[in-house]
């Protein structure tokens, strides 16, 4: 009986069932790239902006900017992608990507300067494209190998960035201290995170590389990849991405603040926060089936309308139930958003064009996470952080809209 994961695309359905296992643990393990990447170099950042905020003196458009700048770092790694992926395999860009990132993030722990800390997040920003993009390489291949399971494999691998706002919703309230610079304990203790982590994420990435390696790549020359659909036929899919880019981080970025603003302890933003974190590793099981049925925008348009109910939610109601249940719908939702696109990708392009098909989608969701901290962190300066959330609703349910109008690109 085959025991390998590479195996279990050619067993019968019952042998399948009981293969299933190790395939799952496979996607699982390589899932703590994606915690690393967005759970701790990304989004760990909002535990960390109301002490940062506080002792360097920031406004909330200087402090949307440290994640803006982290968003210019992961457009740069997205646009050198395709041209890296010609020349390395997937897992050695992720394996870099890791160990760079786990290295950037404790030297944000020595710094206090904004200039240097921006500079930082830029890098920061390139390192974890490379880990996110290659990962979802890798695990674009781990789902073609066990088709039925295609969407659940997804939904592990971007799901798997729950794993990463679990941890840093445990570390970073007990590591922030009550002294000057006492936010800088923290960044050393999701550095220790990203380290852990990367220990099963790569030996899943170096695995899945050798096993499917050859079998992704064959069918480049069996068929002519000239044919692969241009971008301009998937332009209302990708509108509807990037409008996702800005709305999403604006929520990820303030929402943690507009908490505390109206008044809620540390404990209960702590829970929302880990609240949050488990419906995003809970959501793989959740759109499975979506991602499977789905092959045109359908999938990103009905998760970006859940999306803009979710941000709306906290704007207009302050009790902490709202918020607990904007968090668990958000949780549930912003990552299969991200794997609808790696979806469309599998439905509608040939393998040999996956790493450029989904750089295109990432450059898009750079541009937008880029815009998105500095426009919602001016509207709440003038404003407040309330109305910068139903700005975010709004170009959410904008980019719903978008990827509705998008068809699949070729019949399967």
């Amino acid at each position: 009986m085959p025991t390998h994961p590479s195996d279990v695309a050619a067993l019968p359905i019952a042998d399948h069932a009981a293969q299933r296992l190790p395939m799952l643990m496979l996607a699982a393990a390589l899932s703590l790239g994606s915690a690393i990447a967005l759970g701790l170099a990304r989004f760990a950042y909002a535990l960390l902006l109301p002490s940062m905020k506080l002792d360097l003196g920031w406004t909330f458009a200087e402090a949307g900017a440290m994640n803006t700048a982290n968003a210019l770092g992961y457009l740069l790694g997205a646009l050198v992608f395709p041209r890296l992926a010609r020349r390395w395999h997937a897992d050695k860009l992720f394996v870099a990507g890791c160990i760079v990132t786990a290295f950037l993030m404790a030297a944000s722990g020595l710094l206090a300067d904004t200039d240097s800390l921006l500079v930082l997040r830029v890098i920061t920003g390139a390192s974890s494209a490379a880990v996110f993009i290659s990962g979802g390489v890798l695990a674009a291949r781990l789902a073609s190998a066990s088709p039925r399971d295609a969407g659940l494999v997804l939904g592990l691998y971007y799901g798997g960035t729950g794993w990463g706002i679990v941890a840093s919703s445990v570390l970073v309230p007990l590591t922030i201290l009550n002294r000057a610079h006492g936010w800088q304990f923290a960044w050393f203790a999701l550095a220790a995170a990203c380290a852990a982590f990367s220990v099963a994420a790569i030996g899943a990435a170096r695995k899945i590389e050798g096993v499917h390696a050859v079998a992704a790549t064959a069918p480049a020359h069996s068929g002519n990849t000239d044919d692969a659909p241009r971008w301009p036929r998937f332009a209302r899919a990708l509108g509807g991405y990037a409008l996702f880019g800005v709305g999403y981080i604006g929520y990820m970025t303030f929402i943690v603040a507009l908490l505390r603003n109206a008044g809620m302890s540390a404990t209960v933003v702590t829970a929302f926060y880990l609240l949050l974190g488990i419906a995003t590793v809970l959501s793989a099981r959740l759109w499975s089936g979506l991602l499977d049925r789905m092959r045109g925008g359908q999938a990103l348009a009905v998760l970006n309308a859940l999306l803009a109910v979710a941000t709306l939610l906290p704007a207009i109601f302050t009790q902490p139930w709202i918020a607990f249940i904007s968090g668990a719908l958000f949780g549930a939702t912003f990552l299969s958003a991200v794997a609808s696109t790696t979806a469309f990708v599998r439905h509608n392009l040939p393998t040999s064009h996956w790493a450029k098909g989904i750089s295109a989608f990432t450059i898009v969701f750079a541009f937008g996470q880029i815009v998105g901290p500095m426009v919602i962190g001016w509207v709440s300066d003038g404003a407040g952080l309330a109305r910068g959330l139903i700005y975010s609703a709004l170009l959410l349910a904008a980019g719903a809209v978008l990827a509705a109008c998008q068809r699949p690109l070729r019949r399967n």
